[in-house]
């Protein structure tokens, strides 16, 4: 394993836990407390992924199912601790399945049957993730004014702009 392999995580990890404004009362307490899903739940999935293409050689793409799981449930979960925001990430537990089972069917033997729950539940997590969001948007607050309403403003004003047109032709 090369020093980039390692260093590389470390860095972005202590670039995110300073950009938390965090900077000042480092301990290893509160690392934990916020990276706990990098640090432990990450390696897993991706030791899980590992063994499929290094150990395996692709002869078992049912590695790949807890693997696709705990990485997108950490990815969920880093986010999360990151941003406070559990209240909104939470239907990326329903999509972590169908993460796994998405790859189990690329890497496997695309067994067309795979694609029922995969759609089910990608289809129940994006149409949660859309509703708590919108839900967040317009309960959250920026500069005391809903953040929907700043979204709206810059959209209606996105779709006042010119694109493209020549001067003195006529529409």
């Amino acid at each position: 394993m090369s020093k980039k392999a390692i260093l590389g995580p470390l860095l972005i990890l202590l670039g995110a836990y300073l950009l938390l404004g965090q900077g000042t009362g480092m301990d290893s307490g509160t690392i934990f407390a916020y990276f706990w899903a990098s640090l432990f739940i990450l390696p897993l999935g991706l030791f899980f992924h590992w063994m499929y293409f290094s150990m395996t050689r692709g002869r078992a793409p049912g590695l790949l199912i807890p693997g696709g799981v705990l990485v997108t449930v950490a990815i969920v979960c880093q986010t999360a601790m990151l941003f406070d925001s559990w209240d909104v990430m939470w239907p990326g537990f329903i999509l972590a399945p169908a993460v796994g089972l998405f790859e189990f069917y690329c890497f496997g033997g695309r067994n067309r049957w795979l694609l029922i729950p995969i759609n089910i539940l990608t289809v129940l997590s994006l149409l949660f993730f859309a509703v708590f969001s919108i839900e967040a948007l317009t309960t959250r607050t920026f500069m005391e004014q809903p953040l929907l309403a700043f979204v709206l403003i810059g959209l209606g004003a996105l779709l006042l702009m010119p694109l493209g047109k020549k001067p003195g032709v006529k529409i």
